[in-house]
């Protein structure tokens, strides 16, 4: 029942066949998204001469966690990834985190739209030569979507709240077909939903990635960002280690698959899920605003694993804000190396965008309570970088004046040495079970799922696990695609 369905269409996937011969595209593997070195060396060569953001077909193979850290012109090497000193995050326990500026469009949601798109394409069940691909996001899904749209020259809809940073829009205005701001902010996640249905009644021919309930989207982190984390263990154990857990906000419940992946290698590491303080939605079937640009929440994305959700913590929106200035203001960043964080650190610190800001917090928060030592390792993902922020930081400064030592003081205390284990909660059975149960108001009631499948997401043990083992399967759609393409 859960399975992406890879029905095959022939008539549509001859046309999306064609569409892809004349725009010169081939389209990567799920295999060589994990491992780059399967690429063909001619792909390799052609992509010395392209920029990681150019709208060109070639960067469909730097949807990888492996890409160079340069804009222009990458070769493919280790997963990118950075370990967070004690100086900084307060705890004894080892911070690592994955860095998703180096993925086209400066974020890794490029591949979840990718996790959903590909199926779909390769099968003939959406046709880039008629339809009108509609991308419902919170920020950077709609635009990986209508980034990879562009490369297939077809029509696309961004879908995100007005309230987004600046950047996001000034970006879609030149590459997505139509952008459509939705009432509210980042928690205003049924106002898309709106949308969407309001679309699908108009009689335009159109598919909608919603990466909310597309299970592509958890394959593409369950598969890839799972492996890539999986890397970073080999690499930054020693034998005295212990990998504890994954930390990761829910948004559309995408990356957080990733702990799916590692749980079955590690069985007794925890899956801790975060959200914000002023919409705690999971922790206390709350509502509100907030200002964690790239989360979503008032929802249970229906692709969450909840019955293995290991815990739940929220994080305050204003830990988040003043963190990005003492990180990237010039008072702050000198502050933080006189507090004895190393220069080549504080350097690096632009990698965190909001998300990942309180991914750290998270993490940092699981850390303390469960006592972690100098042997214990806590993954989580930096989803995008302070690039797609600066004119937060500008509107901060106009509002809020110069940030000096003081505020760097401050904020550092307070939001990093100072993180408590307040807002947080360790689930039993019975906690997995209430959150699941709040899939019910958004999936069944309002957006047409039934009351079999919400009882098989609980009670089938291999709901997800089908859904896991698709990867190969998709790959040799994908293979036969490129072999009637004919590029390759």
């Amino acid at each position: 029942m859960a399975k992406i369905d890879l029905t095959v269409m022939k008539e549509r996937r001859e046309r999306a066949v064609e569409r892809a011969r004349e725009r010169n595209i081939i389209f990567p593997t799920f295999a060589q998204m994990k491992n780059p070195d399967l690429i063909p060396e001619k792909i390799k060569e052609q992509l010395k001469d392209v920029g990681l953001w150019d709208i060109n077909p070639l960067n469909l193979f730097r949807i990888t966690w492996k890409n160079e850290g340069v804009v222009e012109g990458g070769d493919f090497g280790d997963v990118n990834y950075l370990e967070l000193p004690k100086e900084l995050t307060g705890v004894d326990a080892r911070i690592v985190v994955l860095v998703g500026k180096w993925l086209p469009t400066g974020s890794h949601k490029v591949g979840a739209a990718y996790g959903c798109l590909a199926p779909r394409l390769v099968t003939g069940q959406f046709d880039p030569t008629t339809q009108k691909a509609v991308w419902p996001s919170t920020g950077n899904y709609c635009r990986g979507g209508a980034y990879d749209s562009a490369l297939l020259a077809c029509e696309s809809i961004a879908i995100l709240p007005e309230e987004m940073s600046k950047e996001r829009f000034d970006w879609l205005a030149g590459v997505a077909g139509e952008t459509i701001k939705t009432p509210g902010s980042e928690s205003n996640v049924k106002e898309i939903f709106d949308k969407c249905w309001e679309l699908r009644e108009s009689g335009e021919d159109l598919m909608i990635f919603n990466q909310f309930d597309e299970f592509g989207n958890y394959l593409w982190h369950y598969e890839i960002t799972g492996h890539a984390l999986e890397e970073i263990l080999e690499k930054v154990m020693g034998e005295d280690d212990t990998y504890r857990g994954l930390a990761s906000a829910t948004g559309s419940a995408g990356t957080i698959a990733a702990g799916d992946y590692l749980k079955q290698l590690y069985p007794q590491s925890k899956i801790v899920a975060s959200e914000a303080l002023q919409c705690p939605t999971l922790l206390e079937n709350g509502f509100g605003a907030h200002r964690i640009e790239g989360i979503g929440d008032k929802h249970v994305p229906w692709i969450h694993n909840s019955k293995n959700t290991d815990m739940i913590v929220a994080i305050d929106d204003n830990a988040v804000v003043n963190l990005s200035r003492l990180f990237n203001e010039e008072a702050g960043q000198k502050y933080l190396i006189e507090q004895g964080v190393s220069e080549e650190v504080v350097s690096q610190l632009n990698l965190m965008g909001f998300s990942g800001i309180s991914n750290v917090l998270s993490a940092i928060k699981a850390a303390k309570y469960y006592e972690m030592g100098e042997n214990d390792i806590m993954l989580t993902v930096l989803t995008d970088s302070m690039e797609l922020y600066q004119s937060r930081l500008v509107e901060m400064h106009e509002e809020l004046g110069e940030y000096t030592e003081a505020n760097a003081a401050a904020d550092f205390s307070r939001w990093l040495i100072g993180q408590t284990t307040d807002n947080l909660e360790e689930l039993t059975y019975t906690a997995r079970r209430r959150v699941h149960n709040l899939k019910y108001y958004t999936w069944v009631e309002q957006q047409g799922k039934t009351h079999e499948e919400i009882q098989a997401q609980w009670y089938d043990k291999d709901y997800f696990t089908d859904i896991q083992s698709q990867a190969d399967e998709i790959d040799e759609l994908i293979n036969e695609f490129n072999k009637d393409v004919g590029l390759l």
